[in-house]
C-alpha cells in the first residue's frame, strides 16, 4: 500500500534527533491514512492513531521547545505560540473524533498533511541553523532516547 506522505530530505531539518521524531509523525499520518482505506475495524484503529498523534505532538512540541530554552533560539515565544495552536488542533480533532463528531475524512488527512509540511518546512527550517550554529549536535551518539520516552507513554 502506497504512503500517504513520504520522508524526503526536502522536509529534513538536518538534526537527527527531530527528523527522527519528524518521521513517527508521518508514520502516524500514514497508519491514520490506512485506517481510513481499510475496511476492518478502522473506526478504533483511527482513534487509537489519533489518540498517539496527540500525545506524540505534545511530546515532540516539548522536545523542540526544551532546545529552544537550552540554546537559547530568539524566536522562541512565536514558535511556542505556534506549536500551542497547532497542539490545540490536534486534541480538538482528537476530541471530535472520540466522540463520534467527526470522522477520519481525506480532507481531514489532507489537512494534516499540509500542517504537518508546512510546520517543518517553514518553522522548523528556521530554528535548525540557529540551534546548529549555537552548539546542538546534528547527530546523537547515543540513539533512541526518544523512542524509550514515546514507548514509555504508549
Amino acid at each position: 500500500m502506497a504512503a500517504f506522505m513520504e520522508w524526503n530530505d526536502k522536509v529534513s531539518v538536518g538534526i537527527e534527533e527531530i527528523d527522527e521524531q519528524h518521521k513517527q509523525l508521518l508514520d502516524l499520518i500514514n497508519r491514520l491514512y490506512d485506517a481510513m482505506i481499510s475496511g476492518e475495524k478502522k473506526l478504533q484503529v483511527a482513534k487509537d492513531v489519533l489518540n498517539e498523534l496527540m500525545q506524540y505532538t505534545v511530546v515532540h512540541f516539548a522536545v523542540e521547545e526544551s532546545l529552544f530554552r537550552i540554546f537559547d533560539y530568539p524566536d522562541y515565544e512565536a514558535h511556542c505560540a505556534h506549536h500551542h495552536e497547532l497542539r490545540a488542533q490536534v486534541i480538538d480533532i482528537n476530541r471530535k473524533v472520540q466522540s463520534g463528531e467527526k470522522m477520519v475524512t481525506p480532507e481531514l488527512l489532507v489537512f494534516l498533511r499540509k500542517w504537518l509540511t508546512n510546520h517543518i518546512m517553514v518553522e522548523d527550517k528556521a530554528y535548525a541553523p540557529v540551534l546548529l550554529e549555537r552548539g546542538l549536535k546534528k547527530n546523537w551518539e547515543k540513539k533512541g532516547w526518544m523512542g524509550k520516552i514515546w514507548s514509555a507513554v504508549r
